[in-house]
């Protein structure tokens, strides 16, 4: 794996893998935990051949190096006035790559364009600037709180620390 702009791209097997698993195993939970012990000793990924449909029916793939990124991200700039991270950019991409049809598409935006100054700069000539409620950020005090390994303990601070916040 050769790391990108989009760092979460780059991931081989995603979070979510395995709650697509459970839903194409029929919610059987030990069929998961089996499959992904296979799937990762093995590298192949044991699926029946109904299943392995049911799955590639829901997606579509599309993929773009680093340039395609820039590119996307200095176009949308260049139309609209406003920076995209790398991740909503590979997503527009994608979309017009896999599209099939003439309905409306919604693409969300999937991370803040400060989170990625460098590659957003790059893109568009501007860094981009943190939102309001973060532009202290780098100024302000930071915290860390070490405490004995006991779920109470964290449950406590967690609670108490939560109240004080909201007032």
């Amino acid at each position: 794996m050769t790391p990108t702009l989009s760092p979460s791209m780059d991931i081989q097997v995603s979070s979510n893998f395995e709650r697509l698993l459970f839903d194409l195993l029929d919610r059987d939970g030990a069929a998961v935990a089996s499959t992904i012990g296979a799937f990762r000793t093995g590298g192949r990924l044991p699926l029946d051949e109904d299943r392995w449909q049911r799955a590639t029916a829901l997606f579509d793939g599309a993929s773009l190096d680093d340039e395609g990124t820039i590119r996307e991200m200095r176009a949308v700039y260049e139309r609209t006035g406003r920076q995209i991270d790398p991740h909503t950019a590979v997503g527009l991409a994608a979309v017009r790559e896999c599209r099939a049809g003439d309905g409306p598409v919604v693409v969300l935006a999937t991370a803040h364009p400060a989170k990625f100054p460098d590659a957003v700069e790059r893109a568009t000539g501007r860094r981009p600037p943190l939102p309001p409620h973060l532009a202290d950020l780098h100024e302000r005090e930071e915290r860390c709180v070490t405490m004995a390994k006991d779920t109470a303990r964290l449950t406590d601070y967690v609670l108490a620390n939560a109240r004080a916040a909201r007032g």
